[in-house]
């Protein structure tokens, strides 16, 4: 699998105070992805891979097709962006993983989806 394809990946996150019950182990965050094609050709976006670890250790891997029900085109310049949420048990955690990716050549390749860092507000100094 190819990697030399300019796919950046940006992230914010928003902590749901109205969704989370600490008192349960209940921590709701959203977050929402930026993906940017920079290569001179269209991509379309096939599968996600997460790598979700929790302040206890506890890791989660989720995949599947698509992002939020879509399999998007990109064409050479544009942006796709989306929001979608994690649970986690404890106030802070970080994700991380990657999107397959192809080409119209089918050339399949990897774009990277940094570690980002999921906490509750004021949780951390």
């Amino acid at each position: 699998m190819t990697s030399h394809y300019n796919v950046p990946v940006e992230v914010e996150t928003y902590y749901i105070a109205a969704q989370s019950d600490p008192g349960a182990d209940r921590y709701v965050f959203a977050y929402t992805i930026t993906i940017r094609n920079l290569c001179s050709e269209t991509v379309q976006l096939l599968s996600r891979y997460w790598l979700i670890t929790d302040a206890n250790g506890k890791q989660t891997e989720v995949s599947g097709d698509g992002v939020v029900g879509e399999q998007p085109n990109l064409t050479p310049g544009s942006t796709y962006r989306y929001t979608s949420g994690a649970v986690l048990e404890t106030p802070v955690g970080t994700m991380q993983g990657h999107y397959e990716m192809t080409t119209k050549q089918q050339q399949r390749f990897h774009a990277a989806i940094p570690l980002f860092r999921l906490a509750m507000p004021n949780i951390l100094n």
